[in-house]
């Protein structure tokens, strides 16, 4: 199961069920950091198995191209990316 930086997940287990999240770093081939950027914001992301996820063909690209070249991202970025997705 393959995950890129600024891709977007759903929670399968856990107090956070259902809930969608972006990929802010990746561990290593078993373990991701996420973020929504309101209940886990950038500076405390979930570390969370892959296992536990549910993997998306859902990515922010703007996101991801700043997570790739270390740029600086914001808590609302993240919260206004999730937030056009369920518009959509």
């Amino acid at each position: 199961m393959s995950v890129a930086l600024g891709q977007v997940v759903v929670s399968k287990a856990g107090r956070d069920t259902g809930r969608k999240f972006i990929v802010v770093n990746i561990i290593d081939d078993k373990y991701v950091e996420i973020s929504d950027g309101s209940l886990r914001k950038l500076e405390k992301p979930k570390k969370k198995k892959l296992k536990h996820l549910i993997v998306t063909n859902e990515m922010v690209e703007p996101l991801a191209e700043k997570l790739r070249n270390n740029m600086k991202i914001t808590n609302a970025e993240i919260r206004r990316a999730l937030k056009s997705l369920d518009e959509h």
